[in-house]
């Protein structure tokens, strides 16, 4: 009561000095006071309802209530309130004297300066959960990325559903498929996707029916000699190199992304998802439990020895793995430390002649995903909260192994085919979310009030 008291007190001094107030009786400091504290509007936050309050007398009001509802007629609110921008900016033009002594006041008092930043973070919880709430634009429709995404997954749901019907299975895949049984056709696939260099003994080999069990048998100098006549040595070694890896397996090793799902369904959608939550931890997990077939053909795609990428170059990357090079290493620890994504661009530009269109997608994923990351950096920063950072580490990390056990326990249990859609969803419909997301933190910046 005392406090009122004193804010009433307050006003009407101002009103009986303010020389507005003589000059133009119809404008007052009473028709701009908020209804919680009775004094002049600092931040006017205007709800659905109609009425104005000052943000933080609404924070305080939310923090004790913990009701998203008006103070004075408890019509709930919808959203998240933002500041009245326009009856801020009147109200500081009129009386610049009386909002700078309330400025000060607030900023003087710890229980308004946490409530603010508690009803911030609730606010930017409750924007991050529901996005499309309270936006008209987007309940006209959903907006385009809503019709797009519907539109697309429609069309892969009716694509994956022919695949799965007309039983074109990815067993029927080399990596499935002993090597003994292979057809000559077979071989000159598997010679074919070595490298564009290949192709030029493709002809060689259909000539003298090269099958499996013959390609087993096949040395360094059979194939210097006619009819094969692979003179270039490079050539001779890398058809060596990996005729040996094939010997070792007993079926082809998988050379590309799709026969790296076919061989490997639920790493591969892993990793997609982590690309997505934790690129930092999908690589560790790389180097843990997949070092050989996926970590150093990794590391070497996207720290190579040498800057020039001539023919004998890329194949000493992709079949001679070597251990990496300090310098590598070096390269590798700085970009995994403050680029993640970039490293996950940079091996998809690697493969843009084996996946075409797919290798643009996760591109730009990565793009989109380093965009979100230095939003998320940039609210930690502004908010003052890098002492948080170490626990919100630890609890993404035991969030994220908790999922990842709890759905390799489950994994037998998962039909092929929700694999395979999860699988496509998170490689093509991921980018254009995340575009949506890009463009709402864009906006959130620009209308955002510190």
């Amino acid at each position: 009561m005392e406090e009122s008291q004193q804010h009433d007190l307050h006003t009407m001094t101002f009103e009986k000095d303010d020389p507005l107030e003589s000059t133009s009786p119809q404008i007052s400091v009473s028709e701009f006071s908020c209804h919680c504290c009775y004094d002049i509007l600092i931040n006017p936050t205007t709800l659905n309802c109609g009425h104005s309050f000052c943000r933080h007398c609404l924070a305080l009001w939310w923090t004790s209530s913990k009701k998203t509802e008006c103070p004075e007629c408890r019509e709930k609110w919808e959203g998240f309130p933002r500041v009245n921008i326009l009856l801020r900016d009147a109200i500081e033009k009129l009386f610049p004297d009386a909002i700078r002594m309330r400025f000060e006041d607030i900023q003087q008092n710890n229980d308004i300066v946490q409530s603010l930043a508690a009803f911030q973070k609730y606010g930017n919880d409750q924007i991050s959960l529901a996005p499309n709430t309270g936006r008209v634009n987007q309940q006209r429709g959903g907006g385009f990325f809503s019709g797009v995404l519907t539109a697309l997954t429609g069309v892969a749901v009716v694509l994956l559903v022919y695949h799965w019907s007309s039983r074109e299975s990815e067993h029927d895949l080399l990596v499935h498929k002993a090597v003994a049984k292979w057809t000559a056709e077979e071989v000159v696939l598997w010679l074919e996707q070595l490298g564009p260099w290949a192709s030029l003994y493709r002809d060689r080999f259909l000539a003298e029916r090269v099958n499996g069990r013959l390609l087993l048998t096949l040395t360094e100098e059979e194939f210097s000699r006619a009819p094969y006549t692979i003179e270039n040595s490079s050539h001779r070694r890398a058809i060596l190199m990996e005729l040996e890896r094939v010997k070792a397996l007993g079926v082809k090793p998988p050379q590309n992304l799709w026969e790296y799902k076919a061989v490997n369904p639920g790493r591969s959608l892993f990793l997609l998802y982590a690309l997505r939550s934790s690129p930092r931890l999908g690589l560790l997990y790389l180097y843990l439990f997949d070092y050989t077939d996926t970590f150093l053909p990794f590391i070497h795609t996207i720290c190579p020895l040498q800057e020039d990428s001539s023919e004998e170059d890329i194949l000493t990357k992709l079949l001679d793995l070597r251990e990496p090079t300090w310098k590598q290493w070096r390269e590798f620890l700085v970009k995994y430390s403050f680029l993640p994504y970039q490293l996950i661009a940079e091996f998809a530009w690697d493969w843009l002649e084996v996946h075409y269109w797919t290798s643009r997608f996760l591109i730009v994923n990565a793009m989109l995903l380093s965009v979100l990351e230095l939003f998320s950096f940039w609210r930690i920063w502004s908010r003052s909260e890098l002492k948080t950072v170490p626990q919100r580490m630890w609890s993404h990390f035991w969030k994220v192994s908790t999922q990842g056990l709890f759905v390799a326990m489950f994994w037998p249990l998962i039909p092929q085919f929700v694999c395979n859609c999860l699988f496509y969803w998170a490689l093509y419909f991921n980018p254009i979310i995340n575009i949506d997301l890009v463009v709402k933190e864009v906006r959130r910046l620009e209308t955002q009030v510190f």
